[in-house]
């Protein structure tokens, strides 16, 4: 190592300089100082040059003269950069000598050096970086610049690899390249470097990865194979053991890990081991908020380690000491009043709340010691829970819907009142009535508390909190609710206040079950009382409400009954505003889809859900983690621990989801994350999956335009239409899965398609044989060749500005002119088929321009949906009343797709009904035929009614639809709710295939007979969960009653039906 006299020489041989002014005995002893006696590692001296050394002297000279000179603190910045190290010395926040245990003078606040390096440090080096799936074959670093070792990139794995996600770089001035992974080791100076205050120095030295094995194999938890050279080099066999604990279980889980390991020793000090372990991208600002966790509990870091693994796991040290005097604001001094184990056992569970939230509206509150860090996450949960629900101007809406008589005059209302959400009651009202009312946050925390965490976390909570509760029981979910609300009453000096925080009383109340205590989390999840939504506000009830948050989104799911399933949506924001317009309507969008699918799923077992998933405005390209996250968090409620959570529902819940906009391609990761998870119905957590996990794609198959198609197809047959003479715009392209089987099984000549990428319109019929090939691409239609479109044509991108039509339009704005191209009068179909879209893209307040040109004539003459709620439903009436024929599809495949994973067992599954290496299962091959015709038959039966409704009642079609669900949907209620038909044997054990109307019925009707060929009808009906089975029962009975007796059947009609299955041989 060098020494002060090598220094000394290499400064001889330099002439003038900073350090001129010294002589050699001061200078001596300056250098000396600082290569020896503050305690710079050894690793300091590994990565500077001899010369750089000499300025990190002249700047410590520099900040002690300047501190002589005028009278202020001492102030030292080091930096020094390079590709593959980096250094950054800093005044720490920590004053006193060692043997006074320390003092932390609070006047470190976000704006102190050690915040803002550390800020820094995170962005640069640890943020910028994620875990995505690359398939098993392909390998690589994503990013601007890759950092390759031995010819390959850098932190990949079998499954994964690392790819930059953040648009910000390393400043101009910095030559560090931080496109590849970095280690850190921050240490703390051992003396002051100014004795009179006490102050010491804070030092990071950052050096880019070497590892062993760049490409782990999936599942690798070896250090040997994970962890870098250097570090396996120089770490002891406690300290290696630690980290391979943490991790393996890391691994192993998939989740965070938090684990405390006393009795450590670093760079001579005695401490206690924090390791906090978790795969890259699953938190973010993590690293410079921690200090503020433990500093709440009188704990400083001695010594800061971050380590990068070459399979996407990432590992934070910190080497805690206790303080043992804390200076106030007001320059008091306080003790501790709790032992270290105590300290320690609280900071576990605020370092996994900061690991969830660890950067939102309310940390400053933390972070200025006026609310704790579980305070401060309840706030802001409850806080979302308040803007989304709380009830406000709920009766003067009923007086005036009551008085309103006009569908459309309703939906104006509907609308006033959104806007109202968005206006008077937005979130940055709640967050100040949080700021303005404290205390009262605190009360409402510990009334949270005392009905959601777990026992023997209340007993624990007493050595720190207020709380006096002798027992630490848990109270039940309504008790003492109106003491609550009172409180809130006297308390709040507003109507507003006490509106928002009666919000937070219904949030504490109306909670099932959580995981907020739940230490291994990766968001927070409430399941809700559905009894919370406002009967004026929403048209039914649901069966369920969750509600996720997490550090880049918040979402919701709602289900409509026991057994539900349907799509997790994921919303992306062009524009702040319509961030803030997706915000306002997150929860009612949610709701919206889950009834609208609630209706869809009449022929099928599963009940309407759906889940929406907003991403933060900051953290667009966050999408696959903060899905992962929220499918992660509603696992923690289906699967509570009793050890975590307080689980005031007790019932066993049964879910299943589907792809939707933005989650196609998670599918697979969920089901498998599923049964790491232990979920015993995990080949059934998904549909949508790939075919080498059983999944029936729907895409491939056509599974959703085959019902779609039934509709267009039946109105042709109906009115006699020659298809090909037919002409056809779609919104939805040839990258959808529903707009690109449309594309490939219609026969009508397509003459506009709209997707993300434009708008693509030629009114000679756009070259069926390029927009095929695009949709077996599965790419949008920005790729057809140019060349292809007639001269009257054009293609507009999004990104377009300023462009000239054919027709000597200009086009300002390629997006705007995308958003409402169905309603520009260039265009006249025959048929209209929205296969994409936002909701309500046709309103009562634009059906006129869909549906008539700037000359009064029709655009369109028939309308079959694809794409949910793209219609609102007084837009469908009104557009019917022009003489549009409307129609609504429907599609069973994902249903069937569950049937399947729940009857078979996973090793039958495995080898009857996953595709491997392209060999496609007998089985497989025969049960996706038979989906088809299913699907096939029902949409049929389903066209055949509402047609010959119609022709009876003259109604819309519309108003038909959603008679004809709600028939079936109210009737599979009844016969759910009835013991008598389900427990009527002769009913049940009816058996015969789908298609064999002569034989007995139900059961085995509505079991494919591909699976009762597989195994006996008794066998497969003992392997389903008992309320699937009944709600297969029901559903089936209830549509083929309604289908084949109509939707005005009486009861006796009914009576006769079941009397006639029973009597059938």
């Amino acid at each position: 190592m060098i020494t002060t006299e090598d220094l000394l020489k290499l400064l001889s041989t330099q002439s003038g300089g900073a350090l001129a002014f010294l002589d050699r005995e001061k200078l001596t002893e300056l250098i000396r100082f600082w290569i020896a006696d503050i305690g710079l590692p050894k690793r300091y001296f590994d990565i500077v040059a001899p010369e750089d050394i000499i300025k990190h002297v002249q700047s410590l000279a520099a900040g002690l003269a300047g501190q002589e000179a005028n009278g202020q603190g001492f102030d030292l910045t080091i930096r020094h950069e390079a590709r593959s190290s980096a250094l950054y010395v800093v005044p720490s926040s920590i004053a006193g000598q060692a043997q006074d245990m320390m003092r932390y003078n609070s006047a470190c606040k976000n704006s102190s050096p050690v915040h803002e390096i550390e800020n820094y440090i995170e962005k640069i080096y640890f943020s910028r970086f994620r875990v995505v799936n690359m398939g098993d074959n392909e390998n690589k670093l994503v990013g601007d610049e890759k950092c390759f070792q031995n010819n390959e990139p850098i932190l990949t794995r079998k499954t994964s690899a690392i790819a930059l996600t953040s648009p910000e770089s390393p400043s101009a001035e910095t030559s560090v390249l931080a496109n590849c992974p970095f280690r850190l080791q921050a240490f703390r100076s051992r003396l002051p470097v100014d004795k009179s205050s006490g102050t010491h120095l804070r030092m990071y030295l950052l050096q880019a990865c070497q590892f062993h094995n760049t490409k782990p194999d999936d599942g690798e938890t070896s250090l040997e194979q994970l962890a870098d050279k250097t570090f396996l080099r120089d770490i002891d066999g406690k300290t290696r053991e630690a980290y391979q604990q943490v991790v393996k279980r890391t691994v192993e889980t998939d989740e965070p890990v938090f684990e405390f390991f006393p009795d450590f020793e670093d760079e001579g000090q005695k401490a206690t081991l924090l390791l906090i372990s978790h795969f890259i991208g699953d938190t973010h600002s993590f690293f410079v908020g921690m200090p503020a966790v433990y500093r709440h509990y009188y704990m400083f870091a001695h010594t800061k380690y971050v380590e990068m693994f070459s399979n996407g796991l990432i590992v934070f040290a910190f080497y805690l000491c206790p303080l043992s005097t804390i200076q106030q604001v007001d320059g008091t001094m306080i003790e501790p009043s709790s032992k270290l184990q105590s300290r320690m056992a609280h900071m576990e569970q605020d370092a996994c709340l900061h690991f969830v939230l660890p950067k939102h509206s309310f940390t400053p509150m933390f972070t200025a010691g006026k609310l704790t860090v579980q305070e401060t996450a309840y706030a802001y949960c409850a806080s979302k829970f308040a803007f989304h629900f709380l009830n406000r101007g709920e009766r003067d809406h009923r007086e005036v819907a009551l008085a309103l008589q006009s569908s459309e005059a309703l939906a104006a209302l509907s609308r006033l009142r959104a806007a109202f959400r968005m206006h008077a009651f937005n979130e940055g009202f709640v967050v100040d009535a949080v700021y303005a009312n404290r205390d009262l946050v605190s009360l409402l925390y510990d009334d949270f508390a005392s009905r959601h965490m777990p026992k023997f976390m209340h007993r624990r909570s007493r050595i720190l909190s207020a709380q006096d509760s002798e027992a630490g029981a848990s109270i039940g979910r309504e008790e003492g609710k109106e003491k609550l609300i009172q409180m809130v009453r006297d308390h709040c000096k507003t109507e507003a206040e006490r509106t928002i925080f009666e919000a937070f009383v219904a949030f504490n109340t109306a909670i099932l079950k959580t995981n907020f205590y739940k230490p291994a989390k990766r968001s927070i999840s409430f399941r809700v009382e559905s009894s919370i939504l406002s009967s004026t506000a929403f048209s039914e009830q649901p069966f369920a409400v969750f509600m996720v948050i997490g550090a880049e989104f918040r979402g919701f799911h709602v289900r409509f009954r026991d057994v539900s399933r349907g799509g997790i949506r994921l919303v992306r924001s062009r524009y702040p505003q319509a961030y803030n317009n997706n915000v306002s309507a997150l929860f009612d969008e949610c709701f919206n889809l889950a009834s609208t699918q609630q209706r869809k799923n009449k022929d099928i077992p599963e009940g309407g859900s759906k889940g929406v998933i907003l991403l933060g405005w900051k953290h667009q390209s966050k999408g696959e983690v903060a899905f992962h996250k929220f499918v992660d968090s509603i696992l923690d409620c289906i699967l509570p621990d009793d050890q975590y959570m307080v689980d005031h529902y007790g019932k066993e819940e049964l879910l299943f989801l589907g792809p939707d906009e933005g989650t196609a391609e998670f599918m697979d990761w969920a089901s498998l994350h599923a049964r790491k998870r232990g979920y015993k119905y995990w080949k059934a957590f998904t549909t949508g999956k790939s075919t080498s996990l059983g999944g029936i794609p729907h895409d491939k198959y056509g599974m959703t335009t085959n019902s779609v198609r039934a509709y267009v197809e039946g109105i042709q047959q109906k009115l006699g239409l020659d298809p090909s003479k037919c002409t056809k715009m779609q919104t939805g392209g040839p990258d959808g899965d529903l707009g690109s089987n449309e594309i490939k099984m219609g026969l009508e000549k397509t003459i506009a398609v709209v997707d993300g990428s434009g708008v693509l319109y030629d009114p000679e019929g756009i070259n069926a044989k390029h927009l095929v090939q695009l949709a077996n691409q599965r790419i949008t239609v920005s790729n057809l060749p140019k060349d292809s479109i007639s001269p009257k044509g054009f293609f507009i991108g999004v990104d377009d500005v300023d462009v000239t039509l054919p027709t000597g339009e200009v086009v300002s704005s390629g997006v705007d002119f995308r958003n409402i191209f169905h309603l520009n009068p260039m265009v006249h179909v025959d048929f209209f088929v929205p296969c994409g879209g936002r909701p309500a893209a046709v309103s009562t307040e634009n059906f006129k321009t869909f549906l008539y040109d700037n000359d009064g004539h029709l655009r369109v003459k028939y309308v079959v949906e694809g794409a949910n709620l793209f219609f609102t439903q007084e837009a469908r009436l009104k557009i019917e009343e022009a003489g549009v024929t409307a129609n609504k599809g429907g599609v069973t495949s994902s249903s069937l797709e569950v049937l399947a994973a729940l009857c078979l067992t996973d090793a039958e599954f495995e080898e009857h009904m996953q595709v491997k290496s392209g060999v496609i299962p007998d089985l497989y091959q025969t049960y996706v035929k038979e989906v088809q015709c299913i699907i096939n038959s029902n949409a049929r039966l389903e066209f055949e009614c509402m047609w010959r409704h119609k022709e009876k009642t003259d109604e819309p079609m519309s108003i038909i639809s959603d008679l004809l669900s709600n028939k079936i949907v109210h009737l599979r209620d009844a016969i759910l709710n009835s013991d008598r038909i389900w427990h009527d044997e002769q009913l049940r054990s009816k058996i015969s295939t789908l298609f064999d109307s002569r034989s007995s019925q139900v059961l085995r009707q509505a079991i494919p007979k591909t699976l009762q060929g597989f195994r006996p009808i008794e066998e497969l009906t003992k392997r389903l969960p008992v309320v699937y089975l009944k709600t297969l029962f029901a559903s089936y009975l209830s549509s083929r009653f309604v289908y084949s007796c109509g939707l005005h059947a009486s009861d006796l009609a009914f009576f006769d039906y079941v009397q006639d299955l029973k009597e059938q041989s």
